[in-house]
């Protein structure tokens, strides 16, 4: 496993296992099974709907909880709720979250930060930061908070690498990390002729090949399966590097457009859309 030590100097994976859309027993399993096949780190949220789940595929796990590095998010309709953090903190029965976000950047998102710093200063969260936060509204947490994120979630891929966000965040101390690092499974991109090369090179995975670009690019990313031969095969990236020839050719497929657009309404969904353990 390979590690980012974030601007406090916490150690984060750079791979996690995403589980969003994944419900019930299944993610308990699937959890479990990340956690004894090479992951050291999950990635869930609020809004997920999974995070008593989450936590009991924790537990289920065996594995110890300080070897085991636990990212949520905040869900916008709980940015000015006092006690979603330790209501969150309940739900995943836990003592601690390793790394807690923002998850858009709706609503009353400046007060919703103070309150990640406020139980950051308490313990309750060893880290903190933002998803799918544009430069201008990172600009603001910066200007009007008190502790710098330490993390940018973000869509990040070969064909949209983040560029302009990525310098921001490089230029500021702030870690990337990928919640989008196969393009939602885009069969054009996983089918390009550049991975189709670099897999037969390496006896890797067209998929692979690409996971593996993210952690040289220097970015985390959380990929998601509820295949447990999938789980295995995207933890297996760490037993080869790819070239800078062959990271030039990787470049070279950058379309500097993401597949997820943000609208007014999309916004307006995510700023009104409660959770489902919300009343």
């Amino acid at each position: 496993m390979n590690y980012i030590i974030l601007n406090n100097g916490v150690k984060m994976p750079k791979l996690g296992f995403g589980t969003i859309n994944q419900f019930g027993n299944q993610i308990i399993e699937n959890v479990n099974f990340a956690l004894n096949n090479g992951y050291q780190l999950i990635d869930t949220a609020n809004r997920y709907g999974n995070e008593v789940e989450v936590g009991k595929g924790i537990k289920k796990s065996g594995i110890k909880r300080e070897d085991i590095f636990l990212e949520t998010k905040l869900g916008p309709t709980l940015y000015e709720n006092n006690q979603a953090i330790d209501d969150t903190l309940k739900r995943l029965d836990v003592d601690y979250i390793d790394l807690m976000l923002l998850h858009h950047p709706v609503n009353n998102y400046i007060y919703a930060y103070k309150m990640l710093e406020k139980a950051y200063k308490e313990g309750k969260i060893k880290a903190i930061g933002l998803s799918n936060f544009s430069i201008e509204k990172i600009q603001e947490i910066l200007d009007q908070c008190e502790i710098v994120p330490a993390v940018m979630q973000v869509e990040c891929h070969p064909y949209y690498p983040a560029e302009a966000v990525k310098s921001f965040c490089d230029e500021h101390g702030i870690a990337l990390q990928s919640w989008f690092p196969l393009g939602h499974g885009n069969t054009d991109m996983l089918n390009d002729p550049v991975f189709i090369q670099l897999a037969q090179k390496y006896n890797k995975t067209a998929v692979q090949i690409i996971l593996r670009w993210h952690t040289q690019m220097g970015f985390g990313l959380v990929p998601g399966s509820t295949s447990n031969s999938h789980i295995k095969d995207n933890a297996h990236i760490f037993d080869f590097e790819l070239t800078s020839e062959d990271m030039d050719l990787i470049a070279s497929v950058n379309k500097h457009q993401p597949f997820y657009h943000v609208t007014k309404e999309s916004l307006e969904k995510l700023a009104t859309t409660k959770c489902n353990f919300e009343e």
